[in-house]
């Protein structure tokens, strides 16, 4: 009778409710009651470190509960290491026993079973020697079984409750997403929402451009070993893989790896997803976290649908973007007009600010471009400022920026550089020019520049471009065909 009152009261406990907690502080309080025991635990096996933690306790002394055992550790560890039950009459006698309560003499460890795997132990303690007869043994066995469905049935429902969250959290995802047509705003959004939603340490967006990947945005907990802007080759593990096959590759333990390879300091664990648009890999989406093999393959397809979402997002912006530059672009030489340039050394000055990692202006001109023009003709002087225009484009880097300031002028301006870098590619610009073959016009073509860098030089838009200027005027006054750094801005030093 004893033993189907027990059974009984265990099967209503693990019925009443599917909250994990609520379930085994029943099930530790009818092991307490019916079996007379002061101290009863049930731990939990963590399968990325291969641990057992304690998830409930009735009984231990104070602090205890924190420990963490490895398989083979302790009785509890060894009863889940041999999926069997251990027993140790007298504790003091066992030199497996550690020790969770002072007034502990005997122990019985059951490891709880889900099918052949173990899941976790319940461990029971009493203050009296010998106290678990075979029956007892055998009576709590059966008892586990109960603790283990109990496990069961509140991580089946659990898992219904976390899949019916993120169906909502995707259909949210996709309705703010889509009403986000400026990419930087998206971009960020689009690592909050997720990270929210999922739940994870740190969520990072990365874009592909040619051979690197670059990150655009990232928000979460963790602390960036790398700043936005950051450039990473595409070619490299585990990018290469992500890309070249556009499936998702999950790093379980990150803590031997090198820190280049992780983006934030306290990464265990990453999942990296491709952005995938219409065939189209755009980039990449990973997903941090400060816990080793964080990530279930469970999880993969949710998050693989928000990743579509957000690419098909991405790539709508990246065609609003572009029709937005459009009505940036000099409609003569194709490259960018003032008003481009004017929305750009903002950003450029403030991201330096910022991250303190410079920018420089060069203002470039023709020189002798009107007699160029009165001489030859207009058509001669405008397939002259379009020549001008491409060799600007072609030896300049993808992240800076040429523009077309006005009449025969131009504005250049250069992120994550210094002034010496701006003068040498002023400098490369102008034997270009100089060494150019102008088809109709038979004399020698030149420029002249004048380079400035924030801070030396300025630290706000007018006075860069007017030092800028300032170099520009003294290359021309000093003959034309030749580069000027402006001079130091007051309180920076003598002036050059």
């Amino acid at each position: 009778m004893r033993k189907i009152a027990v059974l009984y009261d265990a099967g209503q406990a693990v019925l009443s409710t599917f909250d994990l907690d609520e379930v085994l502080q029943r099930i530790l309080a009818i092991a307490r009651d019916y079996f007379h025991l002061q101290n009863v635990a049930i731990l939990l096996l963590d399968k990325g470190t291969q641990q057992l933690c304690v998830r409930s306790q009735i009984g231990w002394d104070d602090g205890q509960d924190e420990i963490r055992l490895g398989l083979g550790e302790g009785l509890t560890g060894v009863a889940a290491l041999k999926k069997q039950p251990v027993y140790a009459p007298d504790v003091r006698k066992d030199p497996r026993y550690l020790c969770s309560a002072k007034s502990t003499r005997s122990e019985l460890a059951v490891p709880l079973m889900v099918r052949d795997e173990v899941v976790g132990v319940l461990d029971c303690q009493s203050d009296r020697l010998n106290h678990f007869s075979h029956e007892t043994v055998d009576l709590l066995t059966l008892f586990s079984t109960q603790a283990s469905m109990a496990l069961q049935n509140a991580r089946l429902y659990s898992l219904e409750r976390q899949r019916a969250a993120q169906l909502q959290a995707i259909n949210a995802i996709a309705q703010q997403t889509t009403a986000v047509l400026d990419l930087e705003e998206l971009m960020r959004k689009v690592c909050c929402l997720i990270q929210e939603a999922f739940q994870v340490s740190h969520v990072s967006l990365f874009l592909r451009d040619e051979n690197d990947l670059v990150l655009r945005a990232h928000h979460g907990t963790l602390t960036p070993s790398i700043s936005e802007g950051g450039r990473f080759l595409a070619g490299a593990d585990p990018w290469s893989r992500i890309l070249a096959t556009s499936t998702s590759v999950t790093e379980r333990d990150l803590r031997s790896a090198p820190q280049a390879a992780k983006f934030f300091k306290e990464s265990a664990s990453r999942m990296s997803i491709p952005l995938i648009s219409f065939g189209q890999v755009l980039g990449v989406l990973a997903l941090d976290s400060s816990k080793v093999d964080a990530f279930v393959e469970a999880d993969l397809q949710s998050l693989e649908s928000v990743t579509d979402i957000c690419a098909t997002a991405i790539q709508n912006a990246h065609y609003v973007e572009r029709v937005k530059q459009l009505a940036y672009l000099d409609g003569l030489t194709g490259i960018f007009n003032r008003r481009f340039f004017e929305l750009r050394i903002m950003e450029e000055i403030e991201r330096a600010r910022r991250y303190g990692t410079g920018m420089a202006v060069i203002m470039a001109d023709i020189d002798q471009f009107k007699p160029l023009n009165d001489e030859f003709g207009h058509l001669l002087g405008d397939e002259v400022l379009r020549q001008v225009s491409s060799l600007f484009h072609q030896q300049l880097r993808k992240i800076d920026v040429v523009c077309r300031y006005g009449g025969e002028e131009f504005g250049i301006l250069l992120t994550q550089t210094s002034a010496q870098y701006a003068v040498s590619v002023a400098e490369k610009l102008r034997k270009m020019v100089e060494s150019w073959q102008f088809p109709g016009v038979p004399r020698r073509v030149t420029i002249s520049a004048g380079a400035a860098a924030f801070p030396e030089h300025g630290t706000t838009r007018d006075e860069l471009v007017r030092a800028a200027d300032t170099g520009l005027y003294t290359a021309k006054q000093a003959g034309r065909n030749r580069i000027c750094l402006a001079p130091l801005a007051r309180g920076t030093g003598v002036g050059s």
